[in-house]
């Protein structure tokens, strides 16, 4: 293996070793049949498919200009925690509180590619598959990459093995939520409602805990200042 190759390979393993865990594609599959479970079979493969492609933007953009726009704009990375476990905690209230709902052909709802596109980026994309936790670690990932090494090893192959990892996790997460409804007919109908609740509840704690981690960020430096 020549030393360009070895590089892609180990920044492609320190992207997707980085993000992977986050996002976790497998652990999307049961926030995704409950919130499209009035979607006929087409209308979730196309939700998938822009699922993907907000995914892949979001994290790349988070990489490489997230950093630049928080400061812009004055945010810092805990007012983003704190906004953004808000938002997740309130989905997951409401997931904990709606009735369970079955898709069949007589309830589907009839909506057109703009609301499914809307739906597609907020809840679907964000905050449940691209969240606070993942964007603050491509931003850090983002800065830890521009920052290390010079010449082509800064502005080819570490920006192509990002591309590469980010579109790797994105492929894997369309074709977990593609095939949802496969991976949760092995739990039939009682295993797939009480799944449902149980990871709407790990949902509602992750949710607090990111709300946490961003009141933690913003009260730890006030605490520091008093305590000098």
């Amino acid at each position: 293996m020549t030393p360009m190759m070895s590089l892609f390979v180990s920044k492609f393993l320190f992207v997707a070793a980085a993000l992977l865990p986050i996002i976790n594609p497998p652990g999307l599959v049961p926030f995704f049949i409950s919130l499209t479970a009035h979607n006929s079979q087409p209308q979730r493969a196309f939700l998938a498919r822009r699922i993907a492609i907000y995914c892949f933007l979001l994290l790349l953009g988070s990489m490489y200009i997230g950093g630049f726009v928080l400061s812009f704009f004055g945010v810092s990375l805990p007012v983003v925690q704190l906004s953004g476990g808000l938002l997740i905690t309130f989905a997951a209230w409401r997931m904990l509180n709606d009735a369970p709902a079955e898709a069949s052909p007589g309830v589907e709802k009839i909506e057109n590619r703009e609301i499914l596109k809307q739906r597609a980026f907020y809840p679907l994309t964000f905050p449940l598959t691209v969240g606070p936790g993942s964007i603050s670690v491509a931003i850090t990932v983002g800065a830890s990459l521009s920052s290390a090494g010079r010449g082509l090893e800064k502005f080819a192959v570490a920006p192509l093995a990002a591309v590469a990892a980010v579109a790797a996790i994105s492929v894997l997460t369309w074709w977990c939520l593609t095939h949802a409804d496969k991976l949760m007919r092995y739990l039939g109908r009682t295993g797939s409602v009480v799944f449902l609740r149980l990871t709407a509840f790990i949902l509602l704690c992750l949710g607090v805990q990111i709300i946490w981690e961003g009141f933690s960020g913003l009260v730890e430096p006030l605490l520091k200042s008093i305590g000098k």
